[in-house]
């Protein structure tokens, strides 16, 4: 071979070389997925979205309910429907968190609080299947391939801790798999571990390392159904696999982890955490996890990225200031070593009391020091907490802001977003915080529609920003208006931000040195207005209080 010919061969090596480089940098730099950064979208799926024609109740499910307290015909087609409009990737969503969707007990009891029936999820009869008032194993396979289709992570709510409550059509588990008693006291991590939470919900023996049979009444069931053969067969395989004891709790991981290789759901929220001992969690963990890279192999072409399994735990009442340490009168459980990435902070509501700055100091300290690596995960309302950030509703605009510009992973409870009624006349307990998604209102009335704009614009901004949720907060200035920045790096992604509130409406200067150069174009995200860096400022005017600066 010629000089000149080894010379241009060289030169096309080269060039290659360097598109192939240009190339990996461009992908190296491509906005990731962070979990520690998620807009979590919370929705009981009885009270989202009714996706059939009209309104169908299964499994003899007609008695009188009290308020709010029976099937009111959302499901998994209701979700989709609203998928496909765009409401979530509008919303700015990426992941979607729904209430436990498998095989509810068949009949209802009385609480005090009037009739019930198990709508929302949390009184399994059957794990291996879906209730039908809910969906289909189709619905939700076609919802799980949608959600990815558009980047949005599933997560299913699973429950360990106990079966659903006894009725005369749905008998107690045998005692080797349950206790009914005594009622959990609270006091020390045994009086709330062994022990079911209220009257009439048989806690799930999850300390018990003993083979137990089945429930007669489970096999019996799955042999009417025609698929008693193949779950034990599952089971059987299962149990080889992993060397587990037939224990109880091996078999609810296992039948959850079913969900995870059958349909490639991204995460699990976990009910009553702190209610079972902490190693129940790691197991499922593990097992979830392996099935969630199963899944991954069987499935290639619709694997999102590298993201490992993800778990979200309820112990509830605990706090971002309790650090990594849940102290039980007698005990102190580090529940992030026991397979949870994330602990859903329930003392967020009370701290969106505070100042902007102090607010989000203290959570940046803590996510930046003793939680690195793991997060948590706030909210202003939920299913069950009744006292809220702003339970009448009256301040929309500041929940939106102070919950979505706030370090840690958000939740935004259905309904938040068009601020949904919480105080339902006629309700009893926590049913008032479950109604209807107030569709109505977001088509129809224009302070609905307002709101929903601020939370649209704020949510948004935060997907396209991981640095808000899980970047380093600081400060900037606070004489006319308070402005803080946020800063994310990962591998070859860069992301940072300038954030002014409370600032004058008009005309306002935002200092942006240190993040933004001189010379350099950005867009406020939320006017949309576009302006020019110089002197280390940006000048903007707009009718807005709030301004929300990226790189154009």
């Amino acid at each position: 071979m010629r000089l000149t010919q080894i010379a241009l061969v060289g030169l096309f090596i080269f060039i290659a070389s360097c598109k192939s480089s240009e190339r990996a940098a461009r992908i190296s730099q491509k906005q990731p997925f962070v979990w520690e950064a998620a807009n979590v979208y919370f929705l009981l799926t009885d009270r989202f979205y009714d996706g059939n024609s009209q309104k169908t109740l299964y499994l003899n499910r007609t008695k009188e309910t009290g308020k709010l307290r029976g099937f009111e015909g959302g499901n998994l087609k209701g979700v989709i429907q609203k998928m496909k409009s765009g409401y979530f990737e509008e919303l700015g969503i990426n992941a979607i968190w729904m209430t436990p969707l498998v095989e509810q007990i068949h009949d209802g009891t009385d609480e005090g609080t009037g009739f019930t029936y198990g709508f929302h999820g949390y009184w399994a009869k059957d794990w291996t299947r879906l209730d039908p008032n809910f969906g289909t194993e189709a619905d939700l396979a076609e919802l799980v391939k949608l959600a990815h289709s558009k980047g949005i992570r599933i997560i299913l709510d699973g429950v360990v801790n106990h079966t659903g409550p006894v009725t005369p059509i749905d008998p107690v588990w045998p005692d080797s798999w349950v206790r009914t008693s005594p009622k959990c006291l609270y006091q020390t991590y045994e009086n709330t571990i062994s022990c079911t939470l209220v009257e009439n919900l048989p806690d799930v023996k999850t300390e018990s390392e003993t083979n137990v049979e089945l429930p007669p009444a489970l096999i019996d069931k799955w042999k009417r159904e025609g698929r008693y053969e193949s779950e034990m067969a599952s089971l059987d395989k299962f149990f080889q696999e992993t060397g587990y004891p037939r224990a109880p709790k091996y078999y609810i991981i296992k039948w959850l982890s079913d969900y995870v290789v059958k349909f490639g759901i991204d995460g699990y929220r976990v009910d009553t955490a702190k209610h079972t001992e902490e190693e129940v969690w790691a197991a499922l963990k593990k097992v979830c996890s392996a099935a969630f890279e199963q899944w991954k192999k069987q499935n290639p072409a619709e694997v999102l990225d590298n993201q490992p399994f993800y778990m979200i735990g309820e112990v509830y009442n605990y706090s971002i200031h309790d650090a990594r340490q849940f102290k039980f009168s007698d005990k102190t459980v580090d529940y992030f070593s026991n397979g949870f990435d994330n602990l859903i902070n329930f003392s967020f509501k009370s701290d969106a009391n505070k100042p902007y700055e102090a607010l989000f100091a203290q959570y940046n300290n803590y996510l930046q020091s003793a939680l690195k690596g793991k997060s948590v995960m706030n909210y202003v309302s939920s299913h069950d907490d009744g006292g809220p950030f702003d339970k009448q509703r009256k301040k929309p605009f500041e929940s939106a802001t102070k919950l979505l510009l706030c370090p840690g992973v958000a939740q935004i409870y259905y309904g938040d977003e068009t601020a949904r009624p919480l105080d339902i006349p006629g309700t009893q307990g926590d049913a008032t915080l479950r109604s209807f998604m107030n569709w109505n209102d977001l088509a129809q009335n224009e302070n609905t529609q307002a709101i929903f704009k601020h939370w649209k614009k704020l949510a948004q901004f935060r997907k396209n920003h991981p640095s808000i949720g899980a970047g380093t907060h600081q400060q900037i200035a606070s004489k006319s208006g308070y402005i803080f920045k946020r800063s994310y790096q990962t591998g070859g992604f860069i992301d940072a931000v300038v954030v002014g509130l409370e600032l004058p409406e008009g005309k306002k200067e935002i200092p942006v040195s240190g993040v933004f150069s001189d010379g350099q174009k950005l867009r406020d995200a939320y006017s949309g207005k576009t302006t020019v860096v110089k002197n280390g400022q940006v000048m903007l005017e707009t009718p807005y209080p709030i301004v929300l600066l990226e790189a154009r």
